[in-house]
């Protein structure tokens, strides 16, 4: 993923939402709504978690230390961990506490313009930050649907933000539900009602980017589009002749670690065999530009070691996902 259209999402979402939080904050003080109340925290939370993804983008960006050989590209996963904490918590539980209090304790929504106008105001405002975040994110969606874009994405700022935002123009709509029938009805249960379904809205998208995000940070391969091009780009057909195993590692959203076991003919001499490898590290940096530490093993291709299957102990994670022999 390309960071500026992350950092631009970001940005169009944050100024978005510090605006309408604003006006939910005004329009609970003139109506006393339980929605405005839920949905002025909800924005607040919103722009609290653009600001750690900006921060996490930030601390990515330090150089490897010799403590973190890597070096940081794993900070935007952990700060957007923390966005779905936030947004569980901060957004989602007090919006459902607070609903439930409206709903044991009614009362009437004073000057029923203020929440109405708010809420077309910050209807207007969300559409444009999601219109911006979909822009960005079909720019690298290409032809996945969305749930496959949000679920196969390693730059955590897109996903996060598209969910951010659809669950906040869900949320509204909630809101502006809950205040309309409690003006309808003179019962202002309705907008309790509006509030914890506003609240259990967030914790639902708070669980999904929980757990998109702790697939990240627990560590993901590359595409199977990525390792097809890998393993062409590894092979030569002259030193190289096949992948015995291969694993990848996103370090971070731009960062691919590859280690390979490759086979080489058993008469090849160690410095063409050095050569060859050279040659192929240099084949999979421009087949696969994010691929940034490569470990390439040379061994002797074996039949009988092949027809054997890989060995479930050989690595940590059991047997090796792309299987080609040894």
């Amino acid at each position: 993923m390309s960071a500026s259209g992350g950092t631009r999402a970001i940005v169009a979402a944050l100024g978005a939402n510090l605006a309408i939080a604003a006006s939910k904050f005004v329009a609970f003080a003139f109506s006393g709504s339980s929605s405005m109340l839920a949905e002025g925290v909800h924005s607040l939370a919103d722009s609290g978690n653009q600001f750690l993804l900006l921060i996490g983008g930030k601390k990515a960006q330090r150089e490897a230390t010799p403590q973190h050989p890597f070096g940081y590209g794993r900070e935007r996963y952990i700060y957007a961990f923390l966005v779905s904490i936030v947004l569980f918590s901060v957004g989602g539980m007090f919006a459902i506490y607070e609903g439930y209090e409206k709903i044991l304790h009614p009362h009437e929504i004073e000057h029923w313009y203020w929440p109405m106008g708010v809420l077309v105001f910050a209807i207007i405002a969300e559409g444009f930050s999601f219109r911006t975040a979909i822009k960005e994110s079909n720019e690298l969606r290409g032809k996945l649907s969305w749930s496959q874009f949000i679920r196969r994405a390693k730059a955590p700022e897109l996903p996060v933000v598209l969910l951010e935002d659809f669950g906040a123009l869900i949320g509204l709509v909630l809101a502006l539900g809950g205040v309309g029938l409690a003006l309808l009805t003179g019962d202002g249960v309705w907008d309790g009602i509006g509030t914890v379904c506003i609240g259990v809205l967030l914790v639902l998208i708070a669980l999904v980017l929980a757990a998109e995000t702790k697939s990240l940070l627990l560590g993901e391969a590359a595409g199977i589009d990525e390792v097809k091009k890998i393993e062409a780009a590894i092979v030569d057909g002259d030193t190289v002749t096949g992948v015995i195993h291969m694993r990848t590692l996103h370090l971070g959203p731009e960062e691919l670690l590859i280690a390979a076991k490759i086979a080489v003919r058993h008469d090849d001499t160690a410095a063409e065999i050095a050569t060859a490898i050279n040659a192929a590290e240099d084949r999979i940096r421009a087949a696969v530009p994010i691929a940034r530490v490569i470990y390439l093993e040379p061994d002797i291709y074996s039949e009988a070691e092949a027809a054997k299957g890989p060995d479930p102990k050989a690595t940590p994670g059991g047997p090796t996902p792309h299987p080609v022999g040894h």
